[in-house]
């Protein structure tokens, strides 16, 4: 985990440097906080947990360094609907995503053969492929989800 921290924390260093910033005390707890999350953190979910490491840290100083982290290609942010926008470490391997339009669980996948097809797709239709984001909506089978659905008569 050590080469891990180093890796965010050298690059995050080169972006700041490179825009005539400072690593703040904030900026390192922030980073600190995101780089330890699994999963996809909205804005709220990021200062909630890094209001508990510091108080101190506001949202509005969250979200600034959270779009300093996406602009310097450190964190990814994507759009699940009409949903807030969620993030994640940019050093993560590409994935596609199963999202639960009941409880919002959000699923992380890769399947080669899908990406292959895409690939071929694109180049059927003339389109070199440059990136890509796959997201699939639907119901999950978490128990409360199904119960849900069997209370509103739609299992």
């Amino acid at each position: 985990m050590p080469d891990e921290t180093e890796h965010w924390e050298d690059r995050l260093e080169q972006y700041l440097h490179e825009k005539g910033l400072r690593m703040t005390r904030q900026r390192q707890v922030i980073a600190r906080e995101f780089f330890a999350i699994t999963g996809h953190p909205n804005i709220d979910e990021l200062c909630a947990r890094v209001r508990r490491a510091d108080p101190s840290i506001g949202q509005a100083t969250v979200y600034r360094t959270l779009k300093l982290f996406v602009d310097s290609g450190l964190a990814n942010q994507s759009r699940f609907g009409d949903g807030p926008a969620r993030y994640e470490s940019a050093d993560v391997d590409h994935h596609d995503h199963l999202i639960c339009v009941d409880c919002g669980r959000i699923v992380e996948f890769r399947n080669d053969t899908i990406e292959k097809l895409q690939e071929k797709i694109a180049a059927s239709h003339g389109f070199e492929m440059t990136d890509h984001e796959m997201v699939i909506y639907g119901h999950c089978d978490a128990p409360a989800c199904v119960a849900r659905r069997a209370s509103r008569g739609r299992d």
